[in-house]
């Protein structure tokens, strides 16, 4: 017993540490961005240039789908291969697998 106890202590560090690593990772999203963003706005300003173009959110936008992948696997969200589909699939397998064994009697 005392050793399902630490099994499941260390898997809820585990999953404590990977959400902890998730919101320092948005919060350095925030701050760098932040800053990328306000010295582009002030250089553009400076220059007479347009603020909204692409470029200029580059890396909120490229950095910010890397930042949702990351929350998908810490939050366990997967729409397309979630744990209904893999059930679904060992059912199928296992369905499967009963008809062959079926067919060589």
């Amino acid at each position: 017993m005392e050793a399902e106890d630490q099994n499941k202590l260390e898997r809820a560090k585990k999953r404590v540490e990977e959400i902890k690593g998730f919101y320092i990772h948005l919060a350095v999203y925030i701050v760098v961005n932040s800053f990328i963003l306000v010295n582009i706005y002030i250089r553009t300003m400076y220059e007479g240039e347009s603020f909204w173009k692409f470029s200029t959110f580059f890396t909120l936008i490229f950095w910010g789908i890397g930042l949702a992948f990351h929350w998908a696997h810490v939050f366990n969200f997967n729409p397309l291969f979630g744990k209904k589909w893999e059930e679904r699939q060992i059912q199928k397998y296992i369905e499967k697998d009963k008809r062959d064994a079926e067919k060589f009697k």
